[in-house]
């Protein structure tokens, strides 16, 4: 059975990291598009960022391009966002997923798609 666990969220200062990772379960990462999604209360779910099929390419949206590294430990099956230089924009809850195609990370409320998706971590940026 497969499953994605999300953890490390939280409340943050603005300008703080924060390191969010996936527990995988049930599936080989090796076999995924893997990426970290999120969505803001009233806004539709975004990519965040992913990576291609065997660790080769990775997407960045454009507000996480500088802040964010996406990363994957095959040993431990785990998926890791490393977030630095956080915003209050970055408020959001934070999704794991992995998904079949590479282009889902730039679709809009991808989790509409299908791929297996985490029940989400909850990142607070506040003063």
């Amino acid at each position: 059975q497969v499953q994605l666990v999300e953890s490390g969220g939280g409340l943050v200062q603005p300008g703080g990291s924060l390191r969010l990772s996936c527990a995988a379960s049930g599936l080989n990462l090796d076999d995924y598009v893997l990426g970290w999604f999120r969505q803001a209360p009233g806004k539709e779910r975004e990519g965040v960022s992913c990576l291609n099929y065997g660790n080769k390419d990775t997407y960045y949206g454009d507000f996480a391009k500088g802040r964010f590294t996406i990363s994957r430990d095959i040993a431990k099956n785990t998926i890791y966002l490393q977030m630095n230089s956080l915003e209050p924009e970055d408020t959001a809850v934070y999704y794991c997923a992995a998904v079949s195609l590479f282009y889902v990370c730039q679709v809009p409320d991808a989790q509409k798609i299908g791929g297996h998706w985490g029940q989400g971590t909850q990142v607070t940026v506040s003063s």
